[in-house]
């Protein structure tokens, strides 16, 4: 590998990584100020959405901060929340919470109810009709430095490697997209964001990121069980009460519901298993009878940044900056952040484009790291601060009571909490197998509970077989000793895509991944106890390809 040929270069004024609502977002807003700014989005998804998993009700502050005349345009966002219920479930029934006790942050009227994929596809469009370069199916696999350690860019990954690293007849090298500023927009535990935040000490100072993993399914439902605008929530079963979560159900267009689970990382039990919980949830009395006589369309699974204000790491750094869920601005209460996604990538590129016109390039945009926290991102943050950490810590009743009465006290401004800390990673909360009582999941009936090979299929997950596996395991001899003899190989539970497993061979363990199988959710990279599994970017168009989730 060290006698392949140089990669071509091609220079542009901004380079954005990931066309997600951040990246969009900044990528239109660079073109609004000043329409001669090259800008280039790379995304690693096989066309624009295709990587794209949210639930989603989405606040509108962004887009109407961003484009003020897409309600009168043709657009995805149709559906308006016309009916909001909050729900605590226990085995057997459900006890409804009264929308006035919920802080008014947790309103959802005015939101709506859409495929965010859907709304990145739209967005994209407004982007090339501006100016922007969007490159799908290439995935930005390292961070480019110039001489003087400053950020000048990104590589774009070879194709055609083998599994045993070597090039195919079909290898093409990758491409360097050389930029005066860089802006990372890669969702949640971002793989290049995640290497920034190590080399610039970005973290120092802050929390610990905290990180939850949702998983999601589309059903059309038969039209007498439809509520279109109807948004359900609920926490507590099948959850125990030291277990944080909750769930979600939209209603939206054409006989259409998203139903939803989202576990938190922290849980302490190497025997859950979050897919399992979720195909359980469905099974409760006030959920199953949504989905008689209805079809599974889709499936997937990501995670979720849920550390919050507290554990926003430094933006800026030289050459570039971080935004979207690669920085961390989604409000978990509200189960909400694409809006201050989209706000944060307006906010770095009027810093980046303010930086160009003054002749500056590859310093720190310290504008919009010092301007977050007094923008509608930090005042929504701010609110909802103590809300995961007093959940972790006392548990789902004790800590979900006492976060909304603080939510409640900061509508006021003021809190009896300050600001509380999350305390550990979450890679660092399982307990050693021995000290907890494995789980017994009722079999899939195939009809309202599904498998995991099964569920991963409707992904519609693809990974070119023959590619170096892109899930690093960097010790195998300690996960034998310590993710299987310690905690009874969690791997082949918390993965919503049964990517990995412990088999027998030869009358020892042997660890098998199944890499192919992989829907970039990245929960392994953040939950592996030894922090032993890193996930890197495959070839670029590998992965998932959700058509409207």
């Amino acid at each position: 590998m060290n006698d392949l040929p140089a990669r071509e270069a091609m220079e542009f004024d901004v380079v954005i990584v990931g066309a997600g609502p951040a990246g969009l977002a900044a990528a239109i807003r660079l073109k609004q100020i000043n329409p001669d700014i090259a800008v280039v989005i790379v995304e690693k998804g096989s066309e624009v959405g295709a990587h794209i998993l949210s639930g989603a009700v989405i606040d509108p502050v962004g887009i109407d901060r961003l484009l003020p005349e897409w309600r009168g345009e043709d657009s995805p966002i149709k559906t308006a929340v016309s009916n909001d219920r909050f729900y605590w479930l226990s085995a057997n029934s459900g006890i409804r919470l009264p929308n006035f006790a919920m802080p008014p942050l947790m309103n959802n009227h005015g939101a709506f109810i859409v495929s965010l994929g859907s709304v990145c596809r739209w967005l994209a469009t407004k982007a090339e009709a501006l100016g922007v370069e969007i490159y799908p199916g290439f995935a930005a696999a390292e961070v480019l430095y110039d001489d003087s350690g400053a950020v000048a860019g990104v590589a774009t990954g070879d194709m055609g490697i083998g599994k045993n690293g070597a090039p195919k007849d079909s290898f093409t090298r990758g491409m360097e997209l050389r930029a005066k500023y860089t802006l990372f927009a890669e969702g949640a535990r971002g793989n290049l964001g995640k290497q920034l935040i190590a080399k610039f000490g970005l973290g120092e100072g802050r929390e610990p990121q905290k990180f939850g993993l949702g998983l999601k399914e589309l059903w059309e439902v038969a039209p007498d069980k439809h509520r279109k605008g109807l948004v359900q929530h609920s926490f507590g079963w099948p959850l125990g009460g030291q277990t944080g979560g909750g769930s979600f159900m939209y209603h939206y267009d054409d006989n259409l519901v998203s139903v939803g689970f989202v576990l938190h990382l922290n849980y302490t039990n190497p025997y859950l298993s979050p897919f399992e919980e979720f195909q359980r949830f469905k099974t409760h009395p006030l959920i199953r009878d949504t989905f008689a006589g209805g079809k599974r369309l889709a499936y997937g699974a990501r995670a979720l940044t849920e550390g919050g204000y507290q554990s926003v790491p430094k933006l800026a750094f030289p050459g570039g900056a971080l935004i979207g869920c690669d920085a961390g601005f989604m409000n978990v209460p509200r189960i909400k952040g694409s809006h201050n996604a989209m706000l944060s990538g307006m906010m770095a590129a009027e810093a980046a484009a303010a930086a160009l016109a003054s002749g500056h390039q590859r310093d720190e945009l310290a504008d919009y790291d010092a301007g977050w926290r007094s923008s509608a991102i930090g005042k929504d943050l701010w609110k909802v601060r103590n809300a995961k950490p007093l959940w972790s810590k006392l548990g789902t009743f004790v800590g979900i009571s006492l976060g909304g009465i603080d939510m409640w006290c900061n509508t006021f401004g003021f809190s009896f909490f300050g600001t509380v800390k999350h305390g550990k990673p979450d890679s660092a909360t399982l307990k050693p197998a021995s000290e907890c009582t494995p789980i017994a999941y009722p079999k899939p009936d195939g009809k309202l509970t599904f498998d995991r090979l099964s569920s991963v299929f409707l992904s519609n997950t693809n990974h070119e077989e023959d590619q170096p596996v892109h899930l690093r395991v960097k010790d195998l001899s300690l996960q034998k000793n310590s993710e299987h003899d310690v905690f009874a190989g969690p791997s082949a539970r918390y993965c919503p895509a049964g990517v990995y497993e412990w088999v027998e061979e030869g009358g020892q363990p042997k660890y098998v991944i199944n890499a192919q199988n992989c829907v970039h959710c990245k929960t392994c990279d953040i939950k592996d106890p030894n922090q032993n599994i890193t996930w890197v970017p495959p070839e670029g168009g590998g992965g998932p390809n959700y058509p409207n989730m």
